[in-house]
């Protein structure tokens, strides 16, 4: 038996639900003769009819963090302690026959973005969760790099994410629309972005999507995002998000923190050119297919904006560039380089 902490399918579907449930359906039903089975929370959320190949056993009657420390310690006891795939979070912090996934070390560096519980408890037992591991996994070599430094660890590899198939260009008429995609979280610089478009003069609108996460402080913006040029959607679905990526004529990714970053991929799937920011892992994720722009400086996001506005042949430039960029990713390549890890570990 192999088992996947599944506790991603009680969650909204960000970046870190969306990698696991793309890995899984990538993942084979066996692994030589041992059965990958999903163990989850009672509080399912996501729609199981993507992962039907596999069982998903609901254990346990604890919910969130109690649940993994608990209710899934057990579950993996009483079936004699098989390897564990944990795609993020802390997971089971004292379970040591598991490979880990560390997306990013955000809640090192951004203490302030995050709820009071969530970077206390992640400072603290991250490193313990990381250091009984073995194996670490994460999503860039920037990453890597990071936790090595931060851990004192050797044992870690790359795994890169990708884009799903369902977003893809659907040849729609593009609008004057300025598109940013992520959850409502301080480290994505909503502030700058709208203090940015302000200055900008002109007849786009700029939209935000993406819903509050419990794990994040209280985004506090800036009075200005009233202006009726500025709309915030909400959480979108996948059908209406992939409408929007086409509809738009820009696509912004100004995030101050990212340790891989899907929002752009899909938006270059999406045939929407993009401007990211010029830090962190974005650099090696999107290569030379976006326009790059200083997350800290207002006038540099503005000039970035101002300048695909009014560009149509830089614009067409960097799309034909992201339809190239997209071909390095694939979940499938990444499905069947977890599935080696897992081979070697359950030797």
């Amino acid at each position: 038996m192999i088992v996947i902490n599944a506790r991603f399918l009680t969650q909204k579907i960000t970046g870190v639900q969306r990698y696991a449930i793309e890995i899984c359906k990538c993942l084979p039903e066996f692994v030589n003769d041992k059965k990958i089975i999903l163990v989850a929370p009672s509080d399912v959320l996501i729609n199981r009819e993507e992962l039907k190949k596999y069982d998903i056993i609901e254990f346990g009657k604890f919910k969130g963090h109690l649940w993994e420390q608990i209710d899934l310690v057990r579950f993996l006891k009483k079936n004699g302690n098989p390897i564990l795939v944990n795609f993020g979070g802390i997971g089971p912090i004292y379970y040591k026959n598991k490979i880990t996934y560390i997306h990013d070390l955000a809640f090192k560096y951004f203490p302030e973005t995050f709820s009071f519980v969530f970077q206390k408890s992640y400072n603290f037992f991250v490193p313990i969760s990381v250091k009984n591991s073995r194996r670490v996994l994460t999503v860039s070599n920037y990453v890597k790099k990071d936790i090595e430094n931060n851990f004192k660890v050797k044992n870690v590899d790359v795994i890169y994410a990708a884009h799903s198939n369902q977003f893809k260009n659907l040849n729609l008429k593009r609008e004057k629309i300025i598109l940013a995609v992520s959850s409502l979280d301080p480290r994505k610089n909503f502030n700058r972005i709208i203090s940015a478009f302000l200055q900008l003069n002109t007849d786009y609108k700029l939209y935000f999507v993406g819903a509050k996460l419990k794990s994040f402080s209280d985004i506090k913006l800036t009075k200005k995002s009233a202006h009726k040029n500025i709309i915030f959607t909400g959480y979108l679905n996948d059908e209406e998000l992939i409408k929007l990526y086409n509809r738009a004529s820009i696509f912004i990714y100004a995030s101050l923190f990212e340790g891989f970053g899907m929002p752009p991929l899909e938006a270059q799937a999406c045939g929407c050119p993009c401007i990211v920011s010029n830090t962190t892992s974005m650099p090696e994720i999107c290569n030379d297919s976006v326009e790059y722009c200083n997350p800290l400086s207002v006038r540099d996001i503005t000039n970035k904006l101002y300048h695909l506005i009014n560009d149509d042949k830089r614009r067409e430039e960097i799309v034909a560039k992201g339809f190239e960029n997209i071909k390095n990713y694939s979940w499938r390549n990444s499905a069947e380089k977890l599935l080696q890890i897992i081979k070697k570990e359950i030797i």
